[in-house]
């Protein structure tokens, strides 16, 4: 039996040539964004601002569904639950609008925590179904406050300390820390063992609980986180607009858009959404005028891709070459003999 010597030695490594590039790339963009108030109009501003609240969007609903397997039509509750919180923290209690966004989002992901317990007893199309009379019960139950508006919705005046252009560039930043958060989050999960743990449990949960992994503890976890960022998302909707309605924030087209984001740009991915996010963006900010039209497009392209490209704009990217902005994976490579 001989011994081969000629097989060079194999690295294991999570950091790829384009990752090398890509996660400094987008850590620049960032930080050049933070100057962006000052380098274009407001009107720009507002719809960068709604760029970033899609971006959110679409990766907490692909971090619960692309990773996790729990294909929520309800999410809509804790962007509602997200503004309403916020108006309630900030004009109701006092707090300052800077903590008030990730309490009213603790304040959804604490509401999510108690829904798993009824949203879990569902599989498949009852859970999304359940997610989706979710919402329209906390809609309801919204709508009988009359602190709250009623039906008719509240405005938010705690943004009136600001004055207008200021306000603007404000809303813009929390949603832009927000975002960054949003992806630290989804890349930090993505990356350690419960991530893995995650994914198994996405493919199959009785093989991954008779392979040691905790199915009901992963899925909560990740739901919870989900409705966390979500009702962040809620909360800069109700600072950018002013307003709260309910029948606005709790509509199930939310949850519709954030499907078609994810599903346009690639399923189970970092990049997907934000991929996704952008084509949606540009789509509304180039067609929006053209109404019936715009939508019309957009059910022909989620059709389109749902049928014959189910890994979305990025995994149509990936079949050429595989490549990588954020270092979520492992690759290998084969190092020469010294």
């Amino acid at each position: 039996m001989t011994t081969r010597t000629d097989i060079p030695p194999v690295t294991v490594t999570r950091w790829t040539r384009t990752s090398r590039f890509g996660t400094p790339a987008v850590i620049l963009l960032f930080v050049v964004m933070l100057a962006l108030p000052f380098m274009t109009a407001l009107s720009n501003i507002r719809s960068v601002t709604d760029l970033l609240i899609f971006i959110i969007l679409g990766s907490m609903w692909n971090l619960m569904a692309g990773y996790g397997g729990m294909e929520s039509v309800g999410q809509q509750a804790y962007i509602g639950l997200g503004a309403y919180g916020l108006v309630v923290l900030a004009d109701q209690l006092g707090i300052n609008i800077f903590l008030a966004v990730p309490l009213a989002g603790i304040i959804a992901g604490v509401i999510a925590f108690l829904f798993s317990f009824l949203a879990f007893r569902l599989i498949g199309g009852y859970f999304a179904i359940g997610t989706w009379v979710i919402a329209e019960v906390v809609k309801l139950i919204i709508t009988q406050f009359p602190s709250l508006g009623l039906g008719s919705g509240i405005s938010l005046y705690a943004m009136s300390a600001f004055d207008r252009d200021l306000r603007i560039a404000v809303s813009y930043w929390i949603a832009l820390a927000v975002t960054v958060l949003a992806l630290l989050i989804c890349v930090f999960l993505v990356r350690s063992g419960f991530g893995l743990g995650l994914t198994a449990v996405r493919d199959d949960p009785t093989a991954a609980a008779t392979s040691g992994v905790d199915v009901s503890r992963a899925k909560r976890l990740v739901f919870v986180v989900s409705g966390v960022g979500t009702g962040m998302a809620g909360a800069i909707i109700a600072i950018s607009t002013l307003r709260v309605q309910p029948d606005s924030l709790f509509s199930v087209q939310w949850s519709v858009l954030m499907i078609f984001m994810v599903v346009i740009g690639g399923v189970g991915t970092i990049e997907g959404p934000i991929i996704g996010a952008l084509i949606f963006w540009g789509l509304r900010e180039a067609l929006a005028e053209y109404g019936s039209l715009y939508l019309i497009l957009l059910g022909v392209l989620a059709i389109v891709f749902a049928l014959f490209f189910r890994g979305g704009v990025w995994g149509l990217i990936q079949r050429r070459r595989r490549i990588s902005v954020f270092p979520t994976g492992y690759s290998t490579s084969f190092g020469r003999f010294k």
